[in-house]
């Protein structure tokens, strides 16, 4: 048996010698001459010599910095080669790499958005269309099936390093292909030929982002900028898309100040004409005569940090005084509502809107005053004065892995019809991410006023009682009842892929007077009613790529609902299937 000692001894080179391979031998002192006769002086530990590696920086080098090889050159010297069919790993169609030059970018998208809509709806009995015997009453059957279909492909192409800054340049165009089915009870609610029957099938393509954005200077050591951006881009104008939350043709000049806490956006829209049936941007209709001015300011962690504060100012004109008719052939501007007049308008929003935190006291609020006038108002042949308001509030906190939520929204109504003053609140397009969103059935659904016009009670995807003939191709109309809502609700986040969220609603008229003048029909109460709804979200992968819900909502009817309708409770469910590469 060896000592300790002894394999050091038995094996350990004689001194001046090389190291033999696989041998231990004791290291020499950083920077020693181990020059051979003759031989030039190097710097211990000798140079690397496989091609294309990068060199050890010499003791007596005259520049401190250590060049590097650029990020793509490492990842393929790590083994990370391209897969174009991972988003996940290197993949240059997901601007991993550059696909032209050193700071030119490329990034594909495609989305597949599948919906599956059992629902009631309030439906009335066409006339001399009816398919069912004995329906002679006002009301028909209600339930409907909605089946809808979205290839949605987006391709962005970018030059600059956005890691501290926006790009250099940028070029965007996102087409989104939609299929729709719908089945109902009764002929003539989905199109005006009741030779059309109770299924209506249509499809559509839509251009929703066709935009160039150019990068017009940093304003500061941190990257504060200015950009303009030209063509349909995607703008909401407060942060949970009660006022305009669309994608419409514009130019934006935007950016940030002082360290990134104050942004800016200046902006002009002309509207798109929308698809009927898709709601997709139809760019083959023209453009509508309608304009949307916005300007307005952001302030981050102010008047706390952790809270944004937004001044807004937003100026809708519109001039869209032809009749026009959708593919289905109802009349949609100008709505069948009062007069039947076409009419014009000028309204200006004026806002305060905040989102962040306070402690862990999670807020948000929006307040909108809306001046102007139109000509004529829905009921009278008169000019009539603008005045309107608006306020919601969303309060949360959360408690390890549940959170709750307290909704609170108002919108005025109009208190007399026939005045020269239109008192309703209405959006330009709204789309609230608000007490439950899509997953409500009164949010989610569009409510005909039967016997009012061809007009909506509520319109789909929206909170306003606004009375419109088509959120995606009417006009704003501020003869309106207005809307009050209490909310509860809460989100559970029962595992990191799994939520389940629940949501109540208590729903009242802010004003009945409108829907009295509109129906012929006096003491129509107040009270909508009881929504109810609960949803279920699951994320397989714990991300975005595929996204599974499915939800269920009832409106449980109050005396004005029924005053309107029959007294039956409305259901709503939902499954939405999202696939994102």
């Amino acid at each position: 048996m060896l000592s300790g000692n002894s394999w050091a001894q038995s094996d350990a080179p004689e001194a001046g010698t090389d190291c033999p391979e696989n041998r231990f031998c004791e290291p020499e002192p950083e920077h020693s001459d181990r020059r051979r006769p003759g031989e030039e002086p190097e710097i211990y530990p000798p140079r690397q010599q496989n091609p294309g590696a990068i060199e050890r920086l010499r003791f007596d080098a005259p520049d401190p910095s250590v060049p590097v090889p650029d990020r793509w050159r490492i990842m393929e010297s790590l083994g990370l080669k391209d897969n174009l069919w991972d988003p996940y790993n290197v993949n240059t169609l997901k601007a991993d790499k550059p696909i032209h030059g050193d700071d030119w970018f490329l990034n594909i998208s495609a989305i597949s958005d599948s919906i599956i809509e059992p629902r009631s709806v309030p439906t009335p009995v066409g006339p001399q269309s009816t398919t069912n015997p004995g329906s002679d009453d006002i009301f028909g059957g209600n339930d409907q099936l909605i089946l809808a279909q979205n290839l949605i492909f987006g391709a962005v192409y970018y030059k600059g390093n956005t890691v501290f800054q926006p790009p250099d340049y940028e070029f965007r165009v996102t087409l989104a292909v939609n299929y729709n089915r719908v089945s109902a009870d009764e002929a003539r609610f989905l199109q005006i030929d009741p030779r059309g029957g109770e299924v209506r099938e249509d499809s559509f393509i839509g251009v929703q982002e066709l935009f160039a954005d150019k990068h017009l200077r940093n304003v500061s050591d941190r990257y504060d900028f200015d950009s303009i951006r030209v063509g349909i881009q995607p703008f909401n104008a407060d942060f949970r898309g009660f006022l305009f939350q669309d994608q419409q043709l514009g130019i934006r000049l935007f950016g940030n100040r002082d360290n990134n806490l104050w942004q800016y956006n200046l902006a002009w829209f002309r509207r798109l004409e929308k698809d009927t049936n898709s709601g997709l941007n139809d760019i083959t209709a023209g453009l509508r005569n309608d304009d949307v001015f916005i300007a307005n300011v952001y302030r981050q962690d102010w008047p706390v940090l952790g809270f944004i504060s937004q001044a807004t100012v937003v100026h809708n004109r519109n001039r869209d005084n032809d009749f026009l008719f959708d593919k289905n052939g109802f009349l949609v501007r100008p709505a069948s509502l009062g007069q039947e007049r076409a009419r014009d308008y000028d309204v200006t929003y004026i806002g305060l809107n905040g989102d962040g935190h306070f402690g862990r006291l999670n807020t948000t609020f929006a307040t909108y005053l809306a001046v102007g006038n139109e000509t004529p108002s829905a009921f009278t042949n008169q000019p009539s004065d603008i005045f309107a308001g608006f306020a919601a509030a969303e309060l949360s906190m959360d408690f390890d892995w549940i959170r709750y939520r307290l909704s609170a929204l108002w919108a005025s109504g109009d208190d007399d019809p026939f005045d020269n003053d239109s008192n309703g609140f209405d959006a330009i397009f709204e789309n609230p991410i608000f007490a439950g969103a899509d997953s409500s059935y009164w949010i989610r659904q569009n409510i005909p006023l039967i016997g009012g016009g061809t007009v909506a009670l509520s319109g789909r995807n929206g909170l306003l009682t606004s009375l419109r003939s088509s959120k995606e191709q009417g006009q704003s109309n501020f003869t309106n009842p207005g809307i009050r809502l209490i909310g509860i609700g809460s989100d559970l986040d029962l595992t990191p892929k799994t939520r389940l969220s629940a949501n109540v609603n208590a729903l009242w008229f802010d004003d009945t007077a409108v829907l009295e003048a509109a129906r012929n029909q006096g003491n129509i109460d107040r009270s909508i009613g009881v929504d109810a709804s609960l949803s279920a979200i699951w994320r397989p992968l714990a991300t975005q790529n595929i996204v599974l819900r499915l939800s269920a909502a009832a409106l449980f009817p109050g005396a004005g609902f029924r005053d309107l309708f029959e007294d039956e409770v409305q259901y709503s469910i939902l499954g939405n299937f999202i696939f994102a590469y």
